[in-house]
């Protein structure tokens, strides 16, 4: 596990969620889940890696539930950012010591112990993030297959942030793993590659082949515009008429390191009702989906 010494708060380089969500017009579902949310902070309690891209303000677990309190969310899953490397321990405490269902994606080094993983899992983890677009970073073909066999026994998954062009060279690797694949932000395709595309298609066939989780989350990452992200429409309604069955979603709070405006979360939350206009299939997606994957 990567430690670090806390040296000083350092100022914040990004900004943080807009506090004010505005109550979505729609009415989620019991049992919603949000499936990718992030915490940091406070820094002298859980110090950033020194080498970080970035330096986030604060992100508590209060101010979570209370935006996810609006948005009538009622789980929620808990993603290990990069700020900390490898040490899960402000993700963890969250998870140990609030009665919010929650479940976890951790990050780990290879000299991770078996005890130490069955820990993790007491606390909600269920499954193991691999940023594969850092610089430096191994290919999936050197990573994938050796971290997959140790989470298998726990009924875990490999979530992937990968970059699109090695997702589509991966698609058979994937297929041969023997644990499910998460895959982050639509898996970050380039929208001017359209729903044509190369990558695009690699995902729909993992997803229809039962492959592929795909998380309808961040679409500001990949939009060219501003919400409510009209280039982004197109992929999203693919995938619900492909494998409804395959998809997540998530609200990417508190939305760091993006190049538009800040969205409102209640904002983000409506854009269901364009995107998922099927109340069953939007049931499916926000419920029914998570369960099964996170074992709520």
């Amino acid at each position: 596990m990567t430690t670090h010494t806390f040296e000083g708060d350092a100022a914040p380089t990004i900004p943080g969620a807009d506090p004010d969500t505005r109550k979505p017009r729609i009415a989620l579902p019991a049992g919603s889940c949000d499936c990718h949310a992030h915490l940091f902070g406070p820094q002298d309690q859980y110090p950033y890696e020194a080498n970080r891209r970035y330096t986030p303000p604060d992100a508590s677990m209060a101010d979570y539930l209370r935006m996810l309190g609006v948005l009538g969310v009622e789980r929620a899953v808990l993603v290990q950012p990069s700020v900390y490397g490898t040490d899960n321990s402000m993700m963890l405490d969250a998870m140990r010591t609030t009665q919010f269902p929650l479940r976890g994606i951790a990050v780990i080094d290879d000299d991770i112990s078996d005890t130490e993983l069955a820990s993790m899992h007491e606390a909600g983890v269920r499954g193991l993030r691999l940023n594969l677009r850092a610089k430096g970073s191994a290919s999936p073909e050197d990573v994938a297959p050796r971290v997959a066999q140790r989470i298998a026994p726990l009924g875990w998954h490999l979530q992937l942030r990968i970059n699109p062009q090695d997702l589509a060279n991966a698609e058979a690797l994937v297929d041969k793993l023997p644990v499910p694949v998460v895959v982050d932000h639509f898996g970050a395709v380039e929208v001017a590659e359209g729903v044509e595309g190369k990558t695009f298609q690699t995902i729909l066939g993992l997803a229809r082949r039962g492959r592929c989780f795909i998380k309808l989350s961040a679409p500001m990452r990949m939009s060219r515009h501003e919400l409510p992200y009209p280039d982004v429409l197109p992929f999203v309604h693919a995938l619900v008429d492909a494998a409804p069955g395959q998809l997540l979603w998530g609200t990417d709070w508190p939305h760091t390191n993006i190049a538009q405006g800040m969205p409102n979360d209640g904002d983000l939350c409506d854009l269901l009702a364009q995107w998922i206009p099927d109340v069953a299939i939007r049931q499916q997606v926000l419920v029914d989906n998570p369960a099964r994957v996170y074992g709520f």
